[in-house]
């Protein structure tokens, strides 16, 4: 007994080390070209830098610029709020789309590996290639106002919306729905490496799990929230934490957008540090408490 736990302990302290070294280069890069930076950035976001030929003066001026972001500015409060609330509901969208994506591409269809290529394709462009395309294609833009007018304006779900709205049922959350839907483009795009990762946790799923369930008389629903959800549960926790560090940086992102215009085009780099560093605690927070909500409900096989 003592010795099979000595096995098991210099297992676990193998795959610890080889998780260090996996990570290591990221540590290492971190700790060379980020501490530096990050520090200056911090102690910035206390001053008011002093700009001319030349000349990089930060002035300390104490917590100045943080009572201007919540007390003076007019639009970081509501803009965070905003955001906040559109990470939530597409980051959402996003692991619920991802999970069913690859719960499908999981099964055996002849041109499994071309559509999962296709998924994932969005990926690898979305780096730059697609993003200029839709940002500065006048083509695509002209493509897009001919399907528009082409379709005559009708859009179903404006119908739904607008009979929502007129029978006064939630129209809140339909709002947000609807929103979602029509954005379903950029969800998709966003989904690539969480279907990836989800794929990866069904294909560990050993088969004689659901041929015992089926013995036993498990339906296919059954099945999937009593073996498939709870084995990739762990998955979920990693993918969530992913999407809303990729959705908070996206260009889209109106604090973002502010940041780089107070730090660009006002050349408020103080101010602009600020903002940023509220940002980045926000996110870490709003990422912690639902991390720690998921991680409740997380089931780890071993």
């Amino acid at each position: 007994m003592k010795k099979q736990k000595n096995k098991l302990a210099g297992l676990q302290k193998r795959k610890a080390i080889s998780g260090y070294l996996f990570i290591s280069p990221f540590i290492i890069g971190f700790l060379v070209f980020m501490v530096k930076p990050l520090a200056q950035s911090l102690y910035m976001s206390f001053c008011e830098v002093l700009l001319g030929p030349g000349q990089f003066e930060p002035v300390y001026k104490g917590l100045a610029n943080y009572k201007q972001a919540f007390l003076v500015d007019p639009d970081f409060n509501s803009m965070l709020l905003t955001e906040l609330g559109r990470m939530f509901v597409y980051s959402l969208a996003i692991m619920v789309f991802s999970f069913f994506v690859a719960l499908i591409l999981n099964q055996e269809f002849k041109g499994r590996a071309l559509v999962r290529a296709i998924f994932f394709l969005p990926v690898i462009l979305s780096s730059g290639v697609i993003i200029g395309l839709e940002e500065n294609n006048s083509l695509m833009s002209q493509l897009a106002d001919t399907i528009e007018m082409s379709t005559s304006g009708v859009s179903v779900t404006a119908v739904l919306e607008e009979l929502l709205r007129t029978a006064n049922v939630g129209i809140k959350v339909f709002e947000k729905v609807f929103e979602v839907i029509d954005n379903i483009y950029d969800v998709a795009i966003m989904s690539g490496i969480q279907i990836i990762i989800f794929l990866s946790g069904l294909q560990t799923i050993s088969s004689s799990m659901y041929e015992a369930a089926s013995i036993e008389g498990c339906t296919k629903w059954e099945s999937l929230w009593k073996i498939t959800f709870p084995m990739v549960s762990s998955l979920l926790l990693v993918n969530w934490v992913y999407t809303i560090i990729d959705f908070c940086m996206r260009t889209d992102n109106q604090v973002i957008k502010k940041i780089s215009t107070e730090m660009v085009t006002k050349q408020q780099y103080g101010f602009a540090s600020a903002l940023s560093w509220v940002y980045f605690l926000v996110v870490i927070l709003y990422v912690g408490i639902t991390s720690l909500i998921i991680s409740k409900g997380v089931y780890y096989y071993d």
